[in-house]
């Protein structure tokens, strides 16, 4: 039988794929470094096993799945190369998998992920699916009808597929150790879209998305009533937000989601849009509702009189909804940012940027720039983002206590690389 083994299994895509292809019925293996990275739980709750790197990993027999973090010279990609396994990387195996399904890809700079999820828990209530999250969260069903998975445009890995839909939240400006600017990021998703074979599901609130051309029907959601998808009436209904859907200017219906902030309302209209025209019914869409959200995705606790919400947000874009959207669940109370700039590149190409971003906050903590395997550190240090933000503090795990000063404060933590690490030093310092 054959052996699918992953090199870097504790990926976050590549943690789902694996999922998918095991509860598939596909038998599954993978090798990654021994530190532990929470998207091992899962692979481990479905008896994956997970090896150590190492070159006796590689044997005859294996179909190899490359994480695209890993160049040619790594050792099992070497010894794959030389026994002549057949060999893809993450994006070219999802591109041929895919096939199989009616497939829904979801992209965008911002949102990706949280959109996906959303999506994937509508029609999951609705039908058989499979589904890749990035939050390393997969699902496999051998009778899908659907496949709904995110697609990130770095190096433009999102032009190996060739969906029949695609959702594009937004385009903007990010991964500056590839992208040249804004035009370099557009042009990918053009490229995308021509790609797509039978629809595309924008974000006509995005000045980029406008302007792309398709071969296929493009139906547009957003805020703004030239929308063919339109949110009007948006009021904070208890826990949650609620708003009035309207088709091309016609009343649809009234739907709710347990989260705040235009950012979630946007993703949940283009749900909403996929699926009415796909004619699910609206209260199989209205499942959106009991959308518990997506790992480091606004994910909160509370600990004492303080609440603690742990972020992906590693973009100026994305910390400004972050925060605006603890402002409007918790208006009575500070908003504290806890901030670790995630790649040399990124902090230094968006560092004014950043800097008014974080000024939404009450009070704001800097940590280390956490740097990319993938770049060499630049002449920066989290410093020169201190030096821009008035009354900003540095943040270590030996000063974690600082944190106490801020009673009865949101806690929101924030960063794509180990920002998680300063809130579990929090939590213990408390016990």
């Amino acid at each position: 039988m054959e052996i699918y083994h992953f090199i870097g299994i504790k990926g976050t895509g590549m943690s789902a794929l694996a999922q998918i292809l095991a509860d598939s019925g596909e038998q599954v293996q993978g090798s990654d470094i021994e530190k532990y990275i929470f998207t091992q739980d899962a692979l481990e709750d479905k008896n994956i096993p997970i090896l150590s790197f190492s070159e006796d990993n590689i044997k005859e027999g294996l179909t190899i799945i490359a994480g695209n973090a890993f160049n040619e010279d790594h050792e099992e990609i070497k010894k794959a190369k030389e026994l002549g396994l057949p060999f893809y990387r993450y994006h070219e195996f999802l591109g041929e998998w895919i096939n199989q399904y009616t497939s829904i890809a979801v992209t965008g700079a911002h949102g990706k992920t949280s959109t996906t999820g959303l999506l994937a828990h509508v029609l999951d209530k609705a039908c058989p699916i499979s589904y890749l999250i990035g939050d390393g969260t997969g699902k496999g069903a051998e009778d899908s009808e659907y496949y709904v998975f995110e697609a990130c445009e770095y190096r433009r890995h999102f032009l190996a597929y060739k969906p029949d839909y695609a959702i594009m939240t937004n385009v903007d400006f990010d991964h500056p150790d590839y992208f040249k600017d804004v035009d370099d990021v557009f042009e990918s998703f053009q490229q995308m879209a021509d790609n797509v074979k039978k629809g595309i599901v924008a974000c006509g609130d995005d000045e980029y998305l406008q302007s792309i051309q398709a071969k296929v029907p493009v139906l547009y959601y957003g805020l703004n009533d030239s929308n063919d998808f339109c949110a009007k009436n948006i009021q904070v209904a208890g826990n949650g937000t609620k708003f009035d859907v309207f088709v091309r200017n016609n009343y649809y219906d009234t739907f709710q989601i347990n989260a705040f902030g235009d950012h979630n309302i946007l993703n949940a209209l283009a749900v909403i849009t996929i699926c009415h025209y796909e004619d699910f019914t609206a209260s199989q869409i209205k499942e959106i509702v009991s959308f518990k959200g997506v790992k480091r995705r606004f994910s909160e606790k509370q600990v004492d009189n303080q609440v603690l919400i742990d972020d992906y947000a590693h973009h100026p874009k994305e910390v400004e909804a972050t925060i605006e959207a603890a402002r409007k669940k918790y208006p009575e109370k500070e908003i504290v940012a806890i901030f670790q700039p995630h790649t040399y590149s990124r902090t230094k190409t968006f560092m004014n940027e950043f800097g008014e971003a974080l000024s939404e906050a009450d009070a704001i903590y800097l940590c280390d720039i956490f740097g990319s395997a993938r770049e060499s550190q630049a002449n920066l240090t989290i410093n020169d983002l201190k030096q821009l933000i008035n009354q900003s503090e540095l943040l270590k795990l030996d000063n974690i206590h600082l944190l106490e000063n801020h009673q009865n404060s949101v806690l929101v933590f924030m960063g794509a690389g180990d920002i998680q690490k300063y809130q579990e030093a929090y939590e213990k310092s408390l016990k």
